[in-house]
């Protein structure tokens, strides 16, 4: 993988971003209520660089990763966990993907989103249609991965991985995803936070944390300011004696590698290797899905991929 721009201005202003896009996790309650609050600044910026990415783009597929950021908080060794939504509308669809180490990668199905009019909100509703949501775990000691999979209910991925969370899993759960840009359209501030709650909590506790999620302060501008995550959440859920377990680093990473792409040519058919050998263009340029780079091949490349598929041709 190749990041085309490495988010801020000089090495130390590169190192102070990195520093501040962590992932943390806390419980409130003695343990009854789990959460997970995200500065993923940097990691927004990155990806949007890379995509080569509009607002729209970067709003679509910068909420999912922030998602999956958070879905990916309990994860450990080699485990990873993905997000797939296939739709209707002009997104047409989305894979994001994420591991214990806290590295996301993911694409949009159709770029550019079409935009008959300019956006007069935040509201994307329009853009997904009906579809469904896939999350699917892959965990190191089970034998096989799980799917889970619900109906796009309403077109908002924070408020569809809730419910995916409620329906599939039985567990209530709390999703703020947010972005901010500047008047120039720059992303300044990029946050998520979720809160699950144990089955039988009482009403008047859910009803009190719900209130109290609803009045946070929209993360991508809180983190436009610099606030610290931890204090946030200390002052917004003091009540209930928020305690922080641990915290880990979350970032843009792809693991794609120019090798691996010359497999993918590898099992091309056999005509249109051949085609490729015969008629180029050259370079061949591949780029990865998942983060965009672009690998170059040569004539020669695609020679000895050819001859060594097929020696006699």
């Amino acid at each position: 993988m190749h990041k085309k721009q490495l988010y801020g201005a000089t090495l130390k202003e590169q190192l102070l971003a990195s520093a501040r896009d962590r992932l943390h996790n806390f419980i409130l309650a003695d343990g009854a209520i789990r959460g997970v609050i995200m500065n993923g600044t940097r990691m927004i910026n990155e990806m949007r660089a890379n995509h080569e990415f509009g607002i729209l783009e970067t709003l679509v597929l910068g909420r999912a990763y922030l998602g999956i950021g958070l879905m990916s908080s309990d994860l450990k060794g080699n485990d990873r966990i993905s997000l797939r939504i296939e739709c209707s509308g002009p997104i047409k669809g989305l894979v994001v993907e994420a591991n214990a180490f806290g590295e996301v990668r993911g694409y949009l199905s159709n770029v550019p989103i079409p935009l008959d009019k300019p956006m007069e909100d935040f509201d994307l509703s329009l853009f997904f249609g009906s579809g469904v949501l896939s999350v699917t775990k892959f965990l190191e000691d089970a034998k096989q991965p799980f799917t889970g999979q619900v109906i796009l209910k309403y077109g908002n991925i924070a408020k569809d991985l809730a419910n995916y969370y409620l329906t599939s899993e039985q567990i209530p759960t709390a999703f703020n995803l947010s972005i901010k840009f500047d008047k120039s359209g720059v992303v300044t501030g990029a946050g998520g936070f979720f809160l699950q709650t144990i089955p039988d909590t009482d009403d008047e506790t859910v009803a009190d944390l719900e209130g109290r999620v609803a009045g946070l302060p929209s993360l991508g501008v809180a983190f436009s300011h610099e606030t610290d995550p931890q204090q946030l959440i200390m002052n917004t859920f003091a009540k209930y004696k928020p305690r922080f377990l641990a915290n880990r680093r979350i970032e843009f990473m792809c693991h794609c590698n120019k090798s691996r792409l010359r497999s993918i040519v590898t099992l091309l058919p056999i005509d249109e290797l051949k085609d490729i050998r015969d008629n180029g263009p050259f370079p061949l340029e591949i780029r990865c899905q998942y983060c965009n780079t672009p690998y170059l091949f040569t004539r020669q490349d695609i020679e000895r991929i050819y001859g060594a598929r097929f020696p006699n041709n």
